[in-house]
């Protein structure tokens, strides 16, 4: 192999690393977007458990549901 063709495949590499670290940082940023939105639902699931909690009370047993 001649310098040139070892220089380009080094240049190719470094690109290639490059992008790479563009593709794992874009994942981080997506990452924790899904944990906020994870957060987000459960949050929301609690308050809907607690305003059912409050809409049903325990001595009707669910008849009114």
């Amino acid at each position: 192999m001649d310098p040139q063709e070892y220089d380009e495949i080094i240049r190719h590499l470094v690109r290639i690393a490059a992008h790479q670290d563009t593709i794992n940082e874009d994942q981080r940023v997506f990452n924790q977007q899904l944990i906020e939105v994870s957060q987000d639902i459960k949050t929301t699931l609690a308050d809907i458990k607690t305003l059912l909690a409050h809409m049903i009370r325990p001595a009707d047993n669910g008849r009114d549901a």
